[in-house]
């Protein structure tokens, strides 16, 4: 039995109905293609989701101070004044598991240079901020710990203000007025991007908290709007989780049974639920993709049980030859797997192109899975065979007589 041979008698019956072949595999190729397009979309959104989480920085952990009621009124997480620098200190201090730590307190401020002046958000920070979020200088450096040591009056721009008041001019040791006060320009940070829920990262500018809690800010003078954390690796922010909590409760002599007056957030729980939901919209986007390989397959059953009943006589001539039903069952399955695999290619094909089309128009990268092109290359082999087991057991299944006396 020479499956070079069987091949090429696979070929040559297929071709004789060129039409016909293509609308068959016409089903294959949709089918491949939408699942390889749904898969490749569905992940190239997980990776963004996921870079913009990163950008947050790295191994991430937030700490805001409670809830704040007064007059029976909740004014929300984050308002009321419970966390202070000295609890950052402390954390940085008493949790292995901390590498950085930074106090974040915030004024919104009119900054001007010159005839031009932009509206930013001010971020108090101390000198690991720009190692925490993971952000590189661009221009200039990053404000020492003795300048927040002595609440010193100098400013690090980010990309979008430093634009917008110098343009392609250094702003590096040039003075701008923040508010009504002068303040050194001694960096530009690079350009950071928008954040996973569309705010320009870049739409900012950074001081030493202790400025901001002095001169800038109308709060208590120790008092700080969150503090922001990285911990030594991903699986270390679990851990620094729930000892920072500890922590906490203790500084802030709360006894059991009573609530929490801070809220720490794992930036790592909120990747893992996002890689969750997009995983499952992925899966649901594919699975359904992949109905249209089933109908696909029907497709190609319905040809070759027409193609059987054509080719009858011709059947009953091979068998009087000497042919065995196991020769003619594998001629058929094979024209059934010619025509899976050539669509299956050609979806292949099609259906990265597609992906990169619809994820260029949405603004994020398609990724081509290397495993969603071998699971719809398999699953299309595997319908040719499924469905052209029946067409090609018919076949061999006929007496020669009876097909030779076929018209």
């Amino acid at each position: 039995m020479n499956l070079w041979a069987i091949f090429k008698i696979a070929v040559r019956a297929l071709a004789r109905n060129k039409m016909r072949s293509a609308l068959t595999m016409l089903g294959i190729i949709i089918g491949v293609s939408a699942v390889i397009a749904m898969v490749s979309i569905g992940q190239g959104a997980q990776a963004m989701i996921e870079d913009q989480i990163n950008s947050m920085g790295t191994n991430m952990l937030y700490v805001s101070p409670g809830n704040f009621r007064q007059g029976g009124a909740s004014f929300g997480t984050g308002q009321a004044n419970t966390l202070t620098d000295e609890d950052v200190n402390a954390m940085r201090r008493e949790v292995p598991g901390i590498a950085s730590a930074t106090p974040l307190t915030r004024a919104n401020k009119q900054i001007v240079y010159g005839n031009q002046n932009w509206s930013v958000q001010i971020q108090g920070t101390n000198e690991h901020y720009a190692e925490i979020r993971d952000w590189e200088v661009q221009e200039g450096a990053y404000f020492l710990d003795s300048d927040v040591r002595a609440a010193a009056r100098v400013i690090v721009l980010g990309k979008t203000p430093a634009e917008k008041l110098f343009g392609s001019m250094s702003p590096v040791d040039e003075t701008i007025r923040v508010g009504n006060l002068p303040f050194r320009v001694v960096g530009v940070m690079a350009a950071k991007g928008q954040s996973m829920v569309g705010q320009d990262q870049d739409d900012t500018a950074m001081v030493p908290y202790t400025t901001v809690q002095k001169k800038l800010a109308q709060r208590p003078s120790n008092s700080i709007n969150q503090a922001m954390i990285s911990a030594v690796s991903p699986k270390a922010t679990t851990v620094v989780q729930r000892q920072v909590t500890e922590l906490l409760r203790e500084r802030h002599h709360l006894g059991q049974g009573e609530a929490d007056d801070f809220n720490v957030q794992n930036m790592s729980d909120i990747a893992a639920t996002s890689a969750q939901v997009t995983g499952i919209i992925t899966l649901l986007l594919g699975s359904i993709a992949a109905i249209s390989l089933i109908v696909g397959g029907i497709g190609i059953m319905n040809i070759m049980l027409v193609s059987v009943t054509e080719r009858t006589r011709e059947i009953g001539i091979r068998m009087a030859v000497g042919a065995r039903p196991n020769y003619i069952r594998l001629q058929f399955l094979t024209e059934s797997l010619v025509l899976s695999l050539a669509g299956g290619i050609l979806g292949m094909m099609l259906g990265g192109a597609a992906a990169a089309i619809v994820a260029r128009y949405l603004g994020f990268p398609s990724l081509v899975s290397s495993l969603a092109v071998a699971i719809a290359f398999g699953f299309s082999s595997g319908i040719g065979i499924f469905f052209g087991y029946y067409p090609a057991h018919k076949a061999a299944a006929l007496d020669p007589i009876e097909a030779l006396r076929y018209e």
